[in-house]
């Protein structure tokens, strides 16, 4: 093969794309990498880090969203993983419609949806509601900070914004598997519903679940509107109340969480190991 032939073939306006998507996508993180190391004066080093994971509220607020995020995935799987099924096994008409739906929290912003929320069904507040103004501390807002009916609104909430990326995870997982086949062979061995959901269904979309659960605990650790208006302690308005004292130490927590992120990813190939959708051939 000539030179010639061999330029004509290679293909340089996809690495060119490729490389420039890179660009955009690297050189921020680097940005904010670099700017966390800087706390001291005249060195690099991990100071910024180590305050920031010596703070305890950052312990407790990273952990009461991991447990609201934890929450969240198993009530979107509960109500996700039958309706999706249902769907596709015997209601195919309405994909449309649950797809309108679900599309819903891209088009409701989330103030919106949190003021509804408040209003419908929060405790009377110490300040009346026409009168808050920006700024208000989050602790004279009488909504039940530690309430189990405010973490039971909020989880909800997150729910709902999780929506639209848990239902087209899952109904992709379902494209991939033969549902009807499926279920004819488990219902032929007198498997009941519950069965067939759980222990023939949910091993199939495995790697489906694991990547909405991965963006559902994504949106959850860094989701500020609900929890500010909420008033409870997560992690999403604990960064950002950081950042309007701090320049570092918000830096350092944003790279560190970005890290678990990709750490999750790296998680969900293993467990899969590519084979996530195989088990519906057998």
């Amino acid at each position: 093969m000539s030179v010639a032939s061999r330029i004509r073939k290679f293909p340089f306006w996809s690495w060119l794309w490729f490389i420039l998507g890179a660009l955009y996508f690297i050189l921020p993180l680097y940005a904010t990498l670099d700017f966390s190391l800087r706390m001291e004066r005249g060195a690099i080093g991990f100071k910024a880090y180590r305050e920031a994971f010596a703070d305890l509220e950052f312990l407790e607020t990273f952990g009461y969203s991991t447990l609201l995020a934890v929450m969240t995935i198993i009530v979107s799987v509960t109500l996700i993983v039958p309706t999706a099924y249902w769907i596709r096994l015997r209601l195919p008409e309405a994909r449309r419609l649950v797809e309108f739906i679900t599309l819903l929290p891209f088009v409701v912003p989330a103030i919106i949806l949190v003021f509804g929320l408040i209003r419908v069904y929060s405790s009377p507040l110490e300040i009346p509601f026409t009168e808050i103004q920006i700024g208000t501390p989050l602790t004279m807002l009488n909504i039940g900070r530690f309430h189990l009916g405010t973490n039971i609104l909020i989880v909800a909430g997150y729910v709902v914004l999780a929506l639209p990326y848990m239902y087209r995870s899952v109904d992709t997982g379902m494209r991939t598997v033969d549902v009807r086949t499926l279920t004819e062979a488990a219902q032929s061995l007198g498997a009941s519903w519950y069965t067939i959901i759980v222990k023939v269904i949910l091993p199939n979309v495995r790697s489906a679940l694991l990547s909405g659960a991965l963006l559902t605990f994504a949106i959850v650790v860094g989701e500020v509107v609900l929890a500010s208006f909420l008033g409870i302690p997560a992690f999403g308005p604990y960064l950002f109340l950081l950042g309007q004292h701090r320049a570092y130490e918000p830096s350092a927590l944003t790279f560190t969480t970005f890290l678990i992120t990709w750490a999750a990813m790296g998680i969900i190939q293993l467990v899969t190991g590519g084979q996530g959708q195989t088990a519906g051939a057998h």
